[in-house]
């Protein structure tokens, strides 16, 4: 299991990690709302602006404070 710093102290396991995408898109908007209904968003930009969302194999969605080529620099290690 290889977890990667997704900021503030929080890591994910990049293993479950299926997408990283930006927010500002309408379908992934739809994503983030029918997460946070559903109770599986978790929210770790600790009061920040959504920056990226990390989209999980659990069906988890991961709201995340850094940029999406921030979190890609840094699964592809």
């Amino acid at each position: 299991m290889r977890l990667v710093n997704i900021g503030f102290g929080n890591a994910v396991n990049a293993d479950k990690i299926v997408a990283v995408v930006s927010p500002e898109a309408a379908p992934v908007k739809r994503i983030v709302q029918t997460a946070k209904d559903s109770g599986s968003a978790i929210d770790a930009t600790c009061g920040r602006k959504t920056r990226s969302v990390i989209i999980c194999d659990s069906g988890h969605v991961v709201l995340c404070a850094l940029q999406p080529e921030t979190l890609a620099d840094k699964t592809a290690e």
